[in-house]
């Protein structure tokens, strides 16, 4: 593997690296000036902790991903980072985060079937945990309870009708 560059942004501050491969490890340097970091480990996208060896030194980074960056953890603290070639940081300002929306006031489908009960009317009170619905997949009968507190909005399904993944069964004030 040859040298390659990238620029990291770690919360906001861009740093302009070079980085050798070779048999386990990588030699990432931040400058040019300085001896390279030695970097030994191996991570598997989904997982979510690193142990890796930095100059021969252990560290475990808890890893999640956030959107086109990821949130790396270690000794409580936690960063946001992005790696990019060179060739599109420079456009970086211009790439806007897509947020995901809000779906924290809707019960979802977690799987395509059929809802067989509906526990719940618009205007009861749920507690967290409590039993809202049961949907019916590949014969296996699926109870979905409240993750809060609330008070129902909306039932958008009847007990019969098919779901889909994803379909927002009730809706939440």
């Amino acid at each position: 593997m040859g040298t390659t560059e990238r620029v990291v942004l770690i919360d906001s501050e861009r740093f302009e690296i070079s980085v050798d491969g070779y048999e386990g490890g990588l030699l990432v340097n931040f400058d040019p000036d300085e001896a390279p970091l030695d970097i030994v480990g191996h991570w598997r996208p989904g997982e979510p902790l690193f142990a890796v060896r930095i100059d021969d030194a252990p560290l475990t980074v808890g890893v999640e991903r956030k959107g086109s960056a990821w949130r790396l953890t270690a000794h409580g603290a936690s960063h946001r980072i992005e790696v990019l070639p060179p060739h599109i940081a420079q456009y970086r300002h211009h790439m806007i985060e897509k947020i995901p929306p809000d779906m924290s006031k809707f019960l979802l489908a977690p799987m395509p079937g059929l809802l067989t009960q509906l526990h719940v009317a618009p205007g009861d009170k749920v507690e967290a945990g409590q039993a809202l619905a049961v949907v019916e997949a590949m014969k296996m009968e699926n109870i979905l309870r409240a993750e809060r507190t609330g008070v129902v909005k909306a039932a958008n399904f009847a007990p019969g009708e098919s779901l889909a993944v994803d379909a927002a069964i009730l809706e939440f004030e």
